[in-house]
């Protein structure tokens, strides 16, 4: 039996990485994340489904897609972090494991990057780790939606 794979989701901004405001996020492109993910064990079981988008809705039509074809999703919203309670909802509508990404340490950023939608249907937080958040968060929500299978079948 295949299992099914990990979404990972990014959202606005996120195609410019590696270009945009190097000094906070890096120069590491969003494709080098994408192949990196790739490498990680987690991806090796499970598979992956790697995708951006500068538009909110088609983010929560990949999340509503995720609640029939996803063990676990990874997100990293950008600014629609702090801005949209319909990510919030799609993401509720989830049964699986959820880790909400940042590659920077919010907390540490403008207030207004303090408050996360998100975080209130996240089964956990990632920030400040900088693009290698994303192969951790990855393996993490491996392990999350495996220990989910375990919890339910006993």
């Amino acid at each position: 039996m295949t299992k099914k794979p990990i979404y990972v989701l990014n959202g606005t901004n996120l195609n410019l990485l590696g270009e945009r405001e190097p000094h906070i996020y890096g120069y590491t492109t969003l494709a080098d994340i994408e192949a990196r993910c790739h490498e990680t064990g987690a991806a090796s079981a499970h598979g992956l489904v790697f995708r951006q988008s500068n538009h909110e809705g088609v983010l929560i039509d990949w999340i509503h897609e995720a609640r029939r074809e996803a063990a676990a999703i990874v997100i990293n919203a950008g600014a629609l972090t702090h801005t949209s309670i319909a990510i919030h909802d799609a993401l509720k509508a989830f049964a699986g494991p959820i880790i909400e990404l940042h590659i920077t340490n919010v907390h540490r950023r403008e207030p207004f990057r303090h408050h996360s939608y998100i975080s209130f249907a996240a089964t956990a937080v990632i920030c400040g780790l900088g693009a290698e958040g994303y192969a951790v968060a990855v393996e993490q929500a491996a392990r999350l939606a495996e220990a989910a299978k375990t919890d339910v079948s006993t």
